[in-house]
């Protein structure tokens, strides 16, 4: 067995789990990437993954890694730089225990993230949200559930791992009502309900009976609703609910398109972008400010407060033939 190998396990136990203590989804992610890239380069090298050395993963070969998953495997920038953040940290392990590769290392950290075109962010308008919570049948238990997941999802703008992983004592119907969710970065975050919402999830809770410790949202078997499963039921009633408001049809809808609209209804509320922040568990203000882009009423109202520009029409016309000539280029 190659130093590699021990390394690469050190890195998992020792500085994700141990030290890090890094969220099951964490470990899922960069246990995706180092697979992909052993495979990688031990089709490149001829070797088997576990014979392949640190000098292998060089920074040329973890390049054309980068291309490959971009060009072959279809991924785009955000993935690739999630990819090479995984690495990084890898090798800053590395550094430590073989310092003997130094050189090759540091090479490999100085491989810079792709840059990439910020889109607007997606979300439901008053329209489309109500016409979503009305698709799910009611005379069904599933349709009940999803009826309940929708109006939580819409509301507290909880991201997918947290709403599959509430359970029946994580929200809390008194005074006071609130759901607890333990968030990214292992961030304990409590966001209260509106009595709507608190009438909806009490009578789902009603149903589940006295299962604290239970999944809010389980399968038909018991266990908790899947990443997979959940993004499964909102397509389903998206194209339901479609054909009651068309323009859903324009959109892709995801559990993250529904924590987009969350944060715009508060934006539209009037609800400050630092309060925001919390409430959606962000970890930098600086998060939020995407909604403000993307919010096009507030940039109407701050048009309508300006002064109108006292500019005559007219089109300019450049007075030397030099000028016109390098003005069309």
């Amino acid at each position: 067995m190659s130093a590699l190998a021990p390394t690469l396990q050190a890195f998992f136990t020792e500085r994700l789990i141990g030290q890090r203590q890094a969220s099951p989804n964490t470990i899922a992610a960069y246990r995706d990437t180092m697979r992909l890239l052993l495979c990688f380069a031990a089709e490149r090298e001829g070797k088997q993954p576990s014979q392949l050395e640190v000098e292998d993963i060089d920074a040329p070969l973890v390049g054309a890694f980068l291309d490959h998953i971009e060009r072959e495997r279809g991924n785009g920038a955000r993935t690739r730089n999630a990819r090479l953040a995984a690495i990084r940290s890898l090798f800053r392990f590395a550094a430590l225990r073989h310092p003997e590769h130094a050189a090759a290392i540091e090479r490999v950290l100085a491989i810079p993230p792709k840059r990439f075109e910020r889109s607007l962010v997606s979300f439901l308008s008053e329209p489309e949200l109500d016409a979503l919570l009305g698709a799910p049948d009611l005379g069904t238990w599933t349709g009940r559930r999803d009826r309940a997941l929708l109006v939580l999802a819409a509301q507290t703008g909880l991201r997918a791992s947290e709403l599959t992983g509430l359970r029946c004592d994580d929200v809390e119907l008194g005074k006071g009502a609130h759901v607890s969710c333990l968030g990214k970065g292992r961030k304990q975050r409590i966001t209260p309900l509106t009595t709507g919402t608190v009438a909806v999830v009490s009578s789902w809770l009603a149903e589940r009976g006295d299962q604290t410790a239970e999944p809010l949202f389980p399968t038909s078997t018991g266990r908790a609703l899947s990443r997979d499963g959940l993004e499964r039921r909102i397509a389903k009633h998206v194209a339901a609910a479609a054909k009651r408001c068309p323009s859903l049809r324009e959109k892709k809808v995801t559990a993250h398109v529904l924590r987009h609209t969350a944060a715009m209804r508060l934006l539209q509320a009037g609800v400050d972008t630092s309060v925001i922040a919390l409430w959606l568990g962000h970890e930098q203000v600086e998060t939020t400010q995407v909604y403000l882009h993307a919010n096009l009423a507030i940039k109407e109202r701050a048009l309508a407060r300006t002064k109108p520009l006292d500019a005559k029409p007219g089109r300019y016309r450049p007075t030397d033939e030099v000028l016109a000539f390098l003005e069309g280029l």
